[in-house]
């Protein structure tokens, strides 16, 4: 499958430690076309490490793009470069992650503070990459003035060949705060987002930040934002938010089903196991699949209990759906 143009209206977010290969192929049973993003691998790890395990991918995720941490131009075209090969349909420069980690690295948020270098880095990347380079960033840095800092790093990627950006609503404070207090703390300035839309009519401007419905997703495209990128709602309600988002979305006809998913996941599981794996390390991300539902702390307390035992099989998973089918049958 080759990306559908308008994959980026919806999206879900780059996660550290979340939206693994499993996690991915789990969204994809939900959603046909929604962008789903890797971690972020840096530069370095792709050209030193062990590209299988950082990059590999079941080719049922497309269109899923690579998000990459770096901040030397050189290292990131040739990342750039190994990505687009092993099939990404898109390769993406973090701008917006605030951890200690990603700052010793000078990438990351702190790249808000030097958008001559990012300018550097994606001409670099857009240069050595026949598939389209993006950028996901913060409204701004520690003091920084939104309103000034924002349009000026916009307006300094767009010369350099960008044409669409992710923006995070929110500044990332690199000192005094968490990186999970950085996802809550700041105050969210959707409308600062809004006005890039306006003034920057060109560009392809997704929103991300907050956003936990599909409702609340489908009010910023109708304020005119191309696109929407959700990030922890939709990996602890999955199916809420892309489950229907197909329909609400892209117009397809039906929607799928929690259950739906579920089975279409049993196969992948058994290869995951016939090749090694563990069964918790895909059923960890199905955890929410029945958020708010009928039988779905059954459903969390199977996998949660089970999953993690040594021979543990598909026969967990359906023994934990029954917890789902049974309250249901009852209603």
């Amino acid at each position: 499958m080759r990306p559908d143009p308008t994959s980026a209206r919806l999206s879900v977010a780059p996660m550290m430690d979340w939206t693994d290969r499993h996690c991915r192929v789990l969204h994809r049973q939900l959603s046909r076309h929604a962008l789903l993003y890797t971690e972020m691998v840096t530069a370095p790890a792709v050209l030193h490490g062990d590209r299988a395990r950082l990059l590999g991918f079941d080719p049922v995720e497309h269109p899923v793009a690579l998000q990459l941490g770096g901040s030397n131009p050189g290292e990131l075209a040739q990342a750039t470069r190994i990505g687009a090969d092993w099939g990404y349909d898109e390769i993406n420069l973090n701008c917006g992650c605030p951890s200690d980690r990603v700052q010793s690295g000078a990438f990351g948020a702190v790249l808000m503070k030097s958008p001559d270098l990012v300018a550097e880095c994606v001409a670099a990347m857009i240069a050595a990459s026949p598939v389209e380079v993006t950028v996901k960033c913060r409204i701004g840095v520690d003091d920084q003035e939104p309103e000034e800092v924002l349009p000026a790093f916009l307006s300094t990627i767009r010369d350099a060949g960008v044409r669409r950006v992710a923006i995070h609503a929110r500044k990332a404070w690199l000192q005094g705060l968490s990186p999970k207090e950085n996802r809550d703390v700041p105050p969210l300035d959707y409308p600062l987002v809004h006005r890039m839309k306006a003034e920057f009519p060109d560009l392809h401007l997704s929103v991300n930040g907050g956003v936990g419905s599909l409702d609340e997703a489908k009010a910023h495209l109708a304020a005119g934002m191309d696109g929407v990128m959700v990030g922890r709602a939709a990996y602890h309600d999955p199916a809420g938010i892309l489950a229907a988002a197909d329909a609400a979305i892209w117009g397809e006809s039906a929607a799928t089903s929690a259950e739906e998913a579920v089975a279409a996941m049993l196969p992948y599981i058994e290869a995951h196991l016939a090749a090694g794996g563990r069964l918790h390390q895909v059923t960890r991300h199905m955890l929410g699949l029945f958020l708010g539902r009928p039988g779905a702390r059954g459903w969390r307390r199977t996998l949660s209990e089970e999953g993690t035992r040594d021979g543990a099989g598909t026969d967990v998973v359906e023994r934990a759906l029954s917890f789902v089918t049974e309250a249901a049958e009852a209603a």
